[in-house]
């Protein structure tokens, strides 16, 4: 039964180194789960080896059984026959037989009894592996799923600053804004002086007229 406690020993060793530098929840996992494996195919080898020997434990006392029986037959058949001296040594050497089986008989115990243990621990840690694979590719798919969120907020944390954009345009077309109100403002003040061009000239040829007008007046009363 020693394999069971150095079994246990060798896990837990394996277990607080692993986890004495894990890194990598996903890659723990599977070398975890692979010591695992290792160890239970030893347990597995000693399994069987402690059940073969209870089975033979079982043989020697059936074998065991079988000789007590035929010295005790033989035993009765030397008595019916009347020889009584045989049968007091046949009857000495079953009473041998019996001794051995005594012991044989508590040896198969013992060894049925490991045999369970170690068939009940077998099985144990069969369940148990199938857990831990379960648990296994749960641990995956979180470490998948934290890469995934890892991976989005790179992502999101390289993006452009959006405000700090909607703050640039918002200068430049204030800017664009004055510089239009600029120019509409400069073609209004050239309309403008245009249109006083034209008054002026109009205005300058209105006053020509009237003096040509006073002159012609001015000839007809002195009869030129």
């Amino acid at each position: 039964m020693g394999i069971l406690s150095r079994f246990s020993e060798i896990m837990k060793s394996n277990i607080n180194a692993l986890l004495d530098r894990a890194e990598d929840p996903e890659k723990m996992a599977d070398q975890m789960l692979r010591n695992t494996r290792e160890q239970f195919a030893e347990v597995k080898s000693q399994t069987a080896q402690v059940m073969a020997d209870a089975a033979k434990a079982d043989r020697d006392v059936a074998e065991c059984e079988t000789e007590a029986a035929r010295y005790q037959k033989a035993a009765e058949n030397a008595l019916i026959s009347g020889n009584e001296g045989d049968a007091k040594k046949l009857i000495a050497q079953k009473q041998k037989i019996e001794e051995k089986l005594t012991a044989l008989k508590q040896t198969a115990q013992l060894a049925n009894s490991n045999a369970d243990k170690m068939r009940q621990m077998y099985d144990k840690l069969a369940n148990d592996i199938e857990t831990l694979e379960a648990r296994k590719d749960a641990i995956k798919a979180k470490a998948a799923a934290a890469k995934a969120q890892q991976a989005m907020n790179k992502l999101v944390s390289s993006l452009p600053d959006t405000n700090t954009s909607f703050e640039a345009f918002d200068r430049m077309e204030a800017k664009a804004n004055k510089q239009l109100d600029a120019a509409m403002a400069e073609a209004q003040l050239n309309a403008q002086s245009s249109t006083d061009d034209l008054a002026d000239k109009y205005a300058d040829a209105g006053s020509s007229s009237s003096v040509d007008h006073e002159l012609e007046e001015m000839k007809k009363r002195l009869g030129l």
